[in-house]
């Protein structure tokens, strides 16, 4: 009987070991973040005195240049991200019957494990926005730089 019980136990937590939580579903939906523009990245890396080209390799592309009234350029970045994620997980075991067994005197009846089902599931939608305005002087130096963050 003892023998029975162990099987029980492996087949039980093999299974539940096999279903993925809701967190881990997200986790492998989020995409590759380290080429995303971040706050962090403009505090790291861009500096007064920067030339344009060190900015560009840092930030990548702006989407806005434009001239103030000096003629000196401004950079401006604008992105603006949305992520959704759904995750489900369901899982099972399927009713165990045990079968008797002859115990010399006495005989041991067979016996039944009841079925367990479960599932779990998580929806989210975040959006994103960061915008970064860069100005420089007239000799294509940075002069200064400012940024806003929001989240919802």
């Amino acid at each position: 009987m003892r023998k029975i019980s162990r099987v029980a136990v492996v087949v039980v937590v093999a299974a539940l070991a096999g279903c993925a939580g809701a967190q881990y579903h997200r986790d492998a939906v989020s995409g590759d973040r380290r080429s995303a523009l971040t706050v962090g990245q403009v505090q790291k890396e861009i500096r007064v005195g920067m030339s344009g080209a060190d900015v560009a390799s840092v930030l990548g592309s702006p989407n806005v240049v434009t001239t103030d009234e000096n003629r000196q350029e401004t950079w401006i970045y604008d992105k603006i991200s949305t992520e959704r994620a759904y995750s489900a997980d369901n899982g099972g075991i399927a009713t165990l019957i045990l079968g008797g067994a002859d115990l010399g005197n006495g005989a041991v009846g067979g016996g039944l494990l009841p079925s367990y089902s479960g599932g779990s599931g998580a929806t989210s939608s975040t959006q994103k926005t960061l915008t970064v305005i860069v100005k420089f002087d007239h000799s294509k130096k940075v002069r200064d730089f400012a940024y806003h963050s929001s989240q919802f």
